[in-house]
């Protein structure tokens, strides 16, 4: 018989709820006392003021009212409460997972003149400041139809329909949409996958350290294993200078292997030169990053950065912990991983902390981690404002409750580095990246950061995707993977089900994820187009 109410570590001292359960019924030998929807949690004791509500083996909130045994926690009874973190006590031995299915597998991807590895392979198109966004947009209505990567938009077929019936005085209601397969993409470059154009709103009106950050980020995309060259626009005046930018490439690719056109607009004077400039000499770029074709490659070559965002009561029991399976796998073999979004580490910093290699990464997690929470405060706001509606109306009422489950996604294994935002990984095993929570600021950061395949875990859907690295989505259960099959590409439901263990969803994501890195499968994410692209300013975002 499948349980309907799950205890995730034998220390809580509350169940989570698989399914709807009513007031009155017995599980887990208590009578329930409310009805309790499903990814919601019910109390094992009696909860007094103040007492310390826990799960996944740490303190997740504290009761604000008497909550009886079976009563539903909810967030009128129960408040943030994260356990403090201090000095590192180093973790015991890690126990490596059976690698035995993945040793000597290979994927097919692009090999680079600095000994990276992409996974594909896209030409960008970056401004240095918003002003030249409008530019960028003359360049990509001029490319993207003329070379094949122009999307197809069954929409203007509805609409036209819809203006047609209007002229004619037809019934509007009649219009239908009719959904057609894509025909094949005619691409004139077959190696490249795309131009991707990285418009933004910075570059300049804010501060000096935002602009140095924007030109670090800028160069990280350049720098990009999964980007063969760039084109970038430049107004001239703005705040982050194009030597800034420079150097921060410099510093990640010394010897400059890729082709990067700079083009200034002061400089240049009239817009019409530059545009055209800009188009010849991108074109005989594009020429010669056709010639790159796939080639085998190591496994210890993906870097992967994992993410959830649109999350529920069920992230924390399925896609997390099947993530964080797949990234074990992938560190035993030698990849890297990408744990980010410091916000929802909140309260899991001391297990994170233990399983730093050294003291010297501990501390630099335990410092960017204070500072970042302390800006939060400093303008009325906090980690315990992380979690949105959506995720308290589908169980996660505490952030402390989010990040416990969202740590699930890092695995287990050791930490190798401590990354700031922008700062590249290179060091193979866990690395922590920090990031906001946001879905979107988060990506940009981890694929800035190198990650050349993202795996991003929902429990309510979320369409985000990534200009230049694929990002392969992850439900937490059947109901959304039925209800929304346009976004998502693997369901781990059936670990909600019993049907399928932990082990066996992280394998068969680790094998998604070489697929995907060998261009055999293509993410939702990608075939919709789903290219978010949202630098972060370093002021407050949860």
């Amino acid at each position: 018989m499948i349980e309907k109410a799950v205890k995730i570590n034998q220390t809580d001292n509350v169940f989570v709820a698989l399914s709807d359960l009513k007031k009155g019924e017995i599980h887990q030998n208590i009578t329930l006392v409310s009805d309790i929807p499903a990814k919601h949690k019910f109390a094992d004791i009696e909860f007094q003021i103040g007492d310390f509500i826990r799960m996944y083996g740490v303190k997740v909130g504290k009761a604000v009212q008497l909550i009886k045994k079976g009563e539903q926690i909810t967030i009128f009874n129960t408040k943030h409460e994260a356990e403090d973190f201090g000095k590192r006590t180093p973790a015991n031995t890690w126990q490596k997972p059976d690698i035995s299915r993945f040793e000597g597998r290979t994927f097919n991807g692009f090999h680079r003149a600095d000994g990276k590895v992409g996974t594909a392979n896209y030409w960008v198109f970056i401004p240095m400041v918003f002003c030249e966004n409008q530019n960028l947009e003359q360049i990509k209505n001029a490319f993207l139809d003329q070379l094949g990567y122009a999307p197809s938009n069954q929409y203007q077929i509805l609409t036209r329909s819809l203006v047609d019936t209007y002229k004619t005085g037809g019934n509007l209601s009649e219009v239908v949409f009719e959904e057609k397969s894509k025909s094949p993409s005619q691409k004139l470059f077959k190696n490249i996958d795309g131009l991707k154009f990285l418009t933004h709103t910075m570059g300049c009106g804010g501060t000096r350290d935002d602009a140095q950050t924007l030109c670090q980020l800028l160069a990280g995309y350049v720098a990009h294993p999964n980007v063969a060259g760039a084109t970038v626009l430049s107004l001239g005046c703005q705040n982050a200078q194009v030597k800034t930018f420079e150097d921060a490439y410099q510093k990640i690719d010394p010897n400059k292997s890729k082709p990067v056109y700079i083009f200034d607009q002061q400089t240049i004077g009239n817009e019409a030169d530059m545009i055209q400039k800009a188009i010849k000499q991108t074109f005989l770029g594009l020429i010669e990053a056709n010639k790159i074709e796939r080639k085998p490659a190591d496994l210890s070559h993906i870097t992967l950065g994992v993410e959830c965002g649109g999350s529920d009561g069920f992230s924390g029991i399925s896609a997390n912990p099947a993530l964080g399976y797949a990234s074990d796998l992938l560190a035993a073999l030698g990849g890297k991983i990408m744990l980010a979004e410091f916000p929802e580490l909140c309260g899991m910093e001391q297990e994170l902390i233990n399983r730093c290699v050294s003291d010297e990464l501990a501390d630099k997690f335990s410092t960017i981690q204070r500072a970042y929470a302390k800006r939060a405060e400093a303008v009325g706001s906090g980690f315990d404002m992380n979690p949105s509606p959506g995720n308290i109306k589908d169980g996660l009422i505490t952030d402390a409750m989010k990040s416990a489950g969202a740590a699930k996604k890092g695995g287990s294994s050791p930490i190798t580095d401590v990354l700031d935002y922008t700062e590249i990984a290179v060091k193979p095993g866990l690395n922590l990246l920090c990031t906001p929570g946001g879905d979107a600021e988060c990506t940009t950061g981890l694929a800035g950061s190198g990650a050349n395949v993202l795996v991003f875990t929902t429990g309510l859907g979320n369409p985000m995707g990534n200009p230049v690295c694929p990002v392969i989505k992850v439900s937490t259960n059947t109901t959304l993977a039925t209800k929304m099959a346009d976004i998502i590409d693997l369901d781990t439901g059936p670990i909600i089900r019993g049907e399928k263990t932990i082990q066996q969803m992280g394998e068969e994501l680790l094998e998604l994820c070489i697929a995907t890195a060998s261009g055999d499968y293509i993410t939702k994410a990608v075939a919709q187009g789903h290219d978010d692209f949202i630098p972060w300013k370093r002021g407050v975002s949860l």
